[in-house]
């Protein structure tokens, strides 16, 4: 199941369901339903029940829905989760740790392989599917990284391994901009990313549920191309199989001795050349500049684009 939350014609948040690549407004199908993620998330099990519902009705006589149908092209997406969630970003992919290691002369440290590490991040600066992302006035050296991220769907403390997949609601597209000259003399410090990572993370646009993927596991992660095109070009590919820590791995270190809530996000960190910086400014056309379009596309969830601005 693909769900998304949008902007409605009077500018109010709504939430959404693909269906067969069709959008269509959930609010105005159901009177129980909430109208945005917060809601979703406040009775996760009962609403995608419901939800479940919904999507066979549309499947099965979905004549009746096409006055619900909104136009994809025009509607404006928020991002998939909920206001203010805590965010954390690991940095799961051993090529990309390696790469970028490596660009500061450093090797990989033996902690690393320990445990799964992250960061946190801004959770007031999500940016949701075709919106612009303004440059900060601080860089001359903005990038993309193309991660995954997945969505908690209902309060834990120090989940096990074995049961974190029961705590993800789905999978989504994220694109955590850097500014990578600001990143280089915070890394000095030794205190990692911050005002680097400070300005706006993509997400979007589709929350999509752990069902989608069923009969693609692969090692850690699923058998899923990501990819990522810099004004039509494709400059990066990988695989979400290429995953050196499982989200299951990310989110029981993330929970030990901490409560996880619903609508939180976990991104998983760059895929191995995901990332301007990894492949080089003089092989990609140089930073991202005011009025670069890019896409990231992972196989299974779809297409998050921003434009530059």
């Amino acid at each position: 199941m693909k769900i998304a939350q949008l902007k409605n014609d009077k500018g109010a948040p709504a939430l959404a369901l693909n269906v067969r690549d069709t959008l269509y407004e959930v609010s105005a199908l159901s009177e129980v339903m909430p109208s945005d993620m917060d809601g979703l998330f406040a009775r996760w099990d009962d609403n995608m029940v419901i939800l479940a519902e919904l999507q066979n009705r549309i499947l099965s006589r979905p004549d009746e829905y096409a006055g619900y149908v909104l136009n994809m092209d025009t509607t404006t997406f928020l991002p998939p989760t909920v206001t203010r969630p805590v965010f954390r970003d690991f940095y799961a992919f051993l090529q990309h740790v390696k790469a970028a290691r490596a660009l500061r002369g450093l090797p990989v440290v033996d902690e690393w392989y320990a445990f799964p590490v992250f960061y946190f991040s801004n959770p007031n600066v999500f940016y949701g599917h075709n919106t612009d992302v303004p440059r900060p006035s601080y860089t001359s050296a903005l990038d993309f990284e193309l991660e995954i991220a997945c969505i908690i769907a209902r309060e834990g403390r120090d989940i096990p391994v074995d049961r974190a997949m029961d705590y993800i609601a789905g999978y989504t597209i994220l694109n955590d901009f850097s500014a990578r000259d600001i990143q280089k003399e915070e890394m000095r410090v030794g205190l990692g990313p911050a005002k680097s990572k400070d300005f706006a993370s993509g997400l979007g646009p589709w929350l999509v549920t752990p069902d989608a993927f069923a009969g693609h596991g692969k090692e850690k992660g699923y058998n899923a191309v990501m990819t990522a095109r810099k004004n039509g070009k494709e400059v990066s590919r990988g695989n979400w199989a290429d995953i050196h820590y499982s989200f299951a791995e990310m989110i029981a270190r993330a929970s030990q001795s901490v409560t996880l809530y619903p609508g939180d996000v976990v991104g998983s960190g760059t895929v191995g050349t995901g990332c301007i910086l990894e492949l080089r400014p003089e092989n990609t056309d140089g930073w991202l500049e005011p009025g670069d379009i890019i896409e990231l596309e992972i196989e299974h969830i779809g297409c998050l684009r921003h434009r530059i601005r």
